[in-house]
């Protein structure tokens, strides 16, 4: 069994939004766009390169064929006796394979994923795994991402001193494209296997290639029957589809022309089988269509509240399994529908239709990136952060520390950091909750509040900061997200960089306790987090968005601090 069918995204809009919809599908129908999608037409975007990073759109086909040596990789980890496999990973290289694991399952071996430089969080990975019963994948298209690279040096240093040199690289699988230094490296060091990307694709728009389909063949999945799903979607949507009938361009569009309307915050709701989709969303929507000072802001994991808790900025995206409906979020999607919020809801009756779920987004992200005028294949604003933290990384090798930065405010284990520009917009600063408060009363109508935290992403951080966000909506009614660093920095950091400068953001850092050193570099772990953030925050700056750094000396207590302060600031 592939599924039950074909996937259909219910669009409950008002009347005058469907009416707006049906006109820009008339639109495409008339000018023949989906053909030009099709046939790789850069002009239906910026005319730029768009037409180089299309390789998506065939990827399915093109995989099919070799679906037997994936089979016969799967067969051959086995066979190893793996119980663990690990992804190392960054931003659409890895937040793919997560989705697939999570939905699917893992009946091979336990999968388990890195995707953060935070200290604590790569010793917590090493505390739960076996190394003598370990598969480690790295995945990096360049093969010079940062955070890959580095994670690599760690485990396969720990790997070595465990296992030995020659048996350690018969447990490492590279996912590289073609020519680039992690080949190279695979090659020089002796990987058990080194799997191809496609240069045409970039990693956001992965999942259905190697990249998502090597993990899913690793940890027990059949890749055949999640491209079989896939496939179902892709031929729904092809050139010879109107518009008006064709889910993703109907989908595209409709979030576009919400967009013009004011309604930009993608508000993600996702039942539990479903639930790290949300997180895979955020990276495709943010970084494809955050830039320029336009853009969608995706939200993930906020809870879903009463009507009265949201500004009319929002859309709802519900993804649902179909025979759980009423016992699910329907009843509280239909008041916010019924209080005029667009709700588009995506059921699924079979968890491998998630493979149609990620075609219809990648190709939805992009017919939304047509209408918005913008480039839905690049990041510039990702680049930025990237090219400050490897400044900063150089400075410390050389000098054996980060650049010095002083704080504007400082109380029991809590120190603030902005700049000039923002240091004169909060006014008086006298205490913690009075520079808060002037901080989140610049929120208006149509923002969006952003809790950015370079800290391990565990439950007891998260508990803290979901609660912070819950406070600050309940008061100002504004779209609200969390976002762990670095995973951000490559998703949602590119929206609210190069997006509408509507975010006002909280940038959380803390102290290392364990700085973790990594085997053959200057740095260690913590001194990366650190070197992230900081670019990050410069960026921030320089983009004069409205930015407050919180540094805490000690992050559970600094959390409960900090969500006490910002209950005091937001009273009356």
């Amino acid at each position: 069994c592939l599924g039950s069918g074909l996937i259909h995204p219910q669009l409950r809009l008002q009347p005058a939004q469907d009416r707006a919809l049906s006109a820009e599908l008339e639109r495409w129908r008339a000018a023949g766009m989906v053909r030009a999608l099709w046939s790789r037409d850069a002009r239906l975007w910026t005319g730029g390169p768009e037409a180089n990073w299309l390789g998506w759109l065939d990827i399915v086909e093109r995989e099919m064929p070799h679906v037997a040596e994936l089979e016969a990789f799967g067969a051959q980890v086995r066979s190893l006796g793996v119980a663990h496999v690990v992804l190392l990973g960054m931003g659409g290289s890895s937040l793919g394979p997560a989705v697939i694991a999570d939905t699917l399952g893992a009946p091979g071996a336990q999968f388990h994923m890195l995707d953060s430089t935070d200290p604590a969080q790569v010793l917590a990975l090493e505390r739960v795994i076996d190394l003598e019963r370990t598969l480690f994948i790295v995945a990096s298209k360049s093969g010079s991402t940062l955070e890959p690279n580095m994670f690599l040096a760690y485990f396969h240093a720990r790997a070595v001193q465990r296992l030995g040199q020659k048996a350690a690289a018969a447990r490492f699988v590279a996912i590289t494209d073609p020519g680039s230094s992690m080949e190279r490296l695979a090659t020089d060091e002796g990987f058990g296997w080194t799997f191809y990307g496609d240069p045409a694709i970039g990693g956001r728009y992965s999942v259905l290639s190697r990249f998502g389909l090597v993990p899913a063949a690793a940890i027990g999945l059949d890749p055949a029957r999640l491209l079989a799903s896939a496939q179902r979607m892709a031929h729904s949507c092809d050139a010879s589809v109107p518009p008006s009938e064709n889910p993703a361009v109907r989908l595209g569009l409709a979030l576009a022309a919400l967009a013009t309307e004011g309604r930009d915050k993608i508000t993600v709701i996702a039942d539990p089988a479903f639930s790290s989709v949300g997180a895979w969303l955020e990276q495709l929507i943010a970084e494809s269509t955050g830039k320029r000072g336009v853009g969608l802001i995706p939200v993930d994991g906020e809870g879903l509240g009463e009507p009265a808790s949201y500004g009319p900025d929002r859309v709802f995206v519900w993804v649902r399994s179909s025979p759980d409906r009423e016992a699910g979020a329907g009843a509280a999607l239909d008041a916010l529908h019924a209080a005029g919020h667009p709700v588009i809801e995506i059921a699924l009756a079979d968890r491998w239709q998630i493979g149609q779920v990620f075609f219809l987004w990648e190709m939805a992200t992009a017919c939304a990136g047509a209408q918005l005028r913008i480039d839905p294949f690049d990041q510039p604003d990702v680049e930025a952060s990237k090219v400050k933290t490897r400044a900063l990384t150089t400075a410390f090798a050389q000098t054996g520390a980060l650049p010095a930065e002083a704080p504007f405010f400082r109380t029991d284990g809590v120190a603030l950091f902005t700049d000039e520009a923002n240091r004169k917009a909060l006014g008086p600063c006298d205490s913690l909750e009075g520079i808060l408060r002037a901080h989140l009363h610049r929120l208006g109508a149509g923002d969006y509040a952003a809790l950015l935290a370079y800290l391990e992403q565990n439950a007891a951080h998260t508990e803290r900061l979901q609660a912070i966000r819950e406070a600050v909506r309940a008061r100002f009614k504004v779209a609200t997200s969390v976002g762990f660093g670095p995973r951000f920095l490559h998703s949602t950091g590119q929206a609210y960089k190069g997006g509408p400068n509507t975010g006002v953001f909280l940038h959380i850092t803390a102290t290392a306790r364990d700085p973790v050193p990594i085997p053959g570099q200057a740095f260690s772990f913590g001194v990366i987090q650190a070197a992230q953030a900081q670019g990050d925050f410069e960026v921030l700056l320089e983009r004069q968005r409205r930015a407050l750094r919180v540094h805490l000396e000690e992050p559970i207590q600094g959390l409960d601090q900090l969500l006490a302060a910002v209950r005091r600031a937001l009273q009356g």
